[in-house]
């Protein structure tokens, strides 16, 4: 109930009484959708922030305010040396009103999606918007009504009574509204709205899991405050936006875990179903062997030959041949599949460990992450396992290639020849990991480097993945990536846009793909 009407009725007499005579010092902005002002009575200074955004609309009251020297905007300008007279609220609306000495004012219009603080110089002067496409707010005025008069009773009571909002209809339906007689509805309303004219107390309440400001008692009470507005602003905006900060962090984290161990599941299911594939279908070696035991049958042009197979219980076999190739370089060609087959085969199974490994480990993180209920020891958390990341769409912003984070790595690919020179020459650091697929054109991918923090195998496989899959080999079952330090790449004087020579490497074979975009992105 922080932006409700009955709050606001409670605020506007405090924020008289305590600003009455205060001067505006300062009126700026260093967020979207925020309006700071600073006002000083000469010795003491009073901060107003209103956050003007339908996610969370708040008049907050910092007991101080630093500004920061960058990305703060002067706001407002004629607002500046005026004087406090007073605040009122909109007779039940969400409108709260500052009146200064000289007829000035300045509203806040605190409700609906579209929020806004509207400024008048004098009573009949036109009126500067906060957000300035909405036009119509330049023209918002109370209703006629009073805030005292005497609602008109209705069929449906709680309706007779807009200013409620969502709370006191709860209040009320938990003290037996609902099964009432109309008599005893009416009592009960009457009192309802007595008790918001007049709180007691205020509340800090979790209901639904939600934080709420409420002038009743419902819910899970977790504070009460002496009924003073301002400093109950003061503990419940803090308290909200830190519960805010750790809910967004929370949930950010849990996708995080939750994609990486699908990621990570979904690659060890498909590295095992390859090596159930090279493991029980016939090897490269094997049909070689074949070829060079049978090569007196094998006529010369044949595009099959059958054979016996000795390996499968001497059951005969096709096997497809080149006509423009011997046999003997057929199985030459086929020797030379076998052993990159076989480096295949340790690669899977060294991923199938890897993955599932990694799998585990983000399924034991999703445990640790529900027993962690506050923002600070979150943030801790995250950093301990490196698991804070900075997004995509900041980093996109400030790098021209394309950009990918990966368990706190960041990877960057180039977009074209011109872009891979600028990428490997300017932007990567000699400590960068460098990756490109062999022997073919594509793009260069460069995994920055983390100080004190050694690439893991799975971050490396996947940006081998990004190297294969931006380059002329998209389309093959397996691609050879390079993998070497940035400090032993070179551009040779007079090379083409993008050649580099590579003094030392590491040869990986990955499936071509874009990882992140398989599993959701990032």
């Amino acid at each position: 109930m922080h932006n409700n009407y009955y709050f606001l009725r409670q605020l506007a007499p405090a924020l008289t009484a305590q600003l009455a005579g205060y001067r505006v010092a300062a009126c700026f902005s260093q967020e979207k959708d925020e309006l700071v002002i600073g006002l000083t009575n000469g010795t003491t200074e009073f901060w107003l922030k209103a956050q003007l955004t339908a996610s969370f609309l708040v008049l907050a009251l910092p007991t101080t305010f630093h500004r920061t020297r960058t990305n703060s905007v002067d706001l407002l300008p004629g607002l500046l040396g005026r004087t406090v007279a007073g605040a009122d609220v909109f007779p039940d609306d969400r409108v709260l009103t500052l009146r200064f000495a000289d007829g000035a004012s300045l509203l806040f219009k605190l409700y609906g999606p579209r929020p806004n603080a509207i400024f008048r110089p004098a009573p009949d002067a036109p009126a500067e918007l906060f957000h300035q496409r909405y036009t119509s707010d330049a023209e918002l005025a109370p209703l006629s009504a009073t805030d005292a008069a005497m609602p008109n009773l209705t069929a449906d009571l709680l309706k007779s009574y807009p200013a409620l909002g969502d709370l006191p209809p709860r209040y009320l339906r938990a003290h037996g509204y609902e099964t009432a007689t109309e008599a005893d509805k009416e009592h009960m309303l009457r009192e309802a709205v007595a008790l918001l004219r007049n709180p007691r107390q205020f509340y800090i309440l979790n209901l639904e899991g939600r934080t709420r400001l409420s002038l009743l008692p419902l819910g899970e009470i977790e504070q009460i405050l002496p009924s003073e507005p301002i400093a109950a602003l003061r503990a419940f905006v803090p308290l909200f936006l830190s519960r805010r900060a750790y809910e967004t962090e929370s949930r950010q984290v849990r996708q995080l875990l939750e994609r990486r161990a699908e990621e990570a599941t979904v690659s060890a299911g498909q590295a095992r179903a390859r090596l159930h594939a090279l493991e029980h279908g016939a090897s490269y070696r094997q049909t070689a062997d074949l070829i060079m035991a049978h090569l007196t049958q094998i006529p010369a042009g044949a595009a099959q030959v059958e054979v016996v197979d000795f390996y499968q219980d001497n059951q005969p076999r096709v096997i497809k041949l080149k006509p423009t190739e011997t046999p003997q370089r057929t199985a030459q060609n086929l020797y030379r599949k076998a052993k990159n087959q076989q480096i295949e085969t340790r690669q899977l199974q060294d991923r199938v460990e890897r993955r599932e490994a990694d799998a585990f480990w983000c399924l034991e993180r999703l445990e640790e992450l529900g027993g962690i209920l506050d923002l600070r020891a979150l943030r801790t958390w995250r950093k301990t396992h490196g698991l804070q990341s900075e997004t995509k769409a900041k980093a996109a912003t400030e790098l021209p290639f394309k950009v990918f984070e990966d368990e706190g790595f960041t990877i960057l690919v180039g977009r074209n020849a011109a872009n891979n020179d600028l990428l490997t020459q300017r932007y990567a650091h000699k400590e960068d990991l460098w990756l490109h697929a062999k022997d073919v054109t594509g793009s260069h991918v460069v995994i920055r480097h983390r100080s004190g923090h050694a690439v893991p195998a799975p971050v490396v496989e996947r940006a081998a993945q990004l190297a294969a899959w931006y380059s002329r080999r998209q389309h093959d079952s397996l691609c050879p990536v390079t993998v070497t330090p940035k400090k032993f790449v070179r551009k040779p004087k007079g090379a083409l846009p993008g050649q580099v020579l590579v003094e030392r490497e590491k040869v990986v074979l990955v499936v071509p793909a874009n990882p992140f975009e398989r599993v959701g992105g990032k």
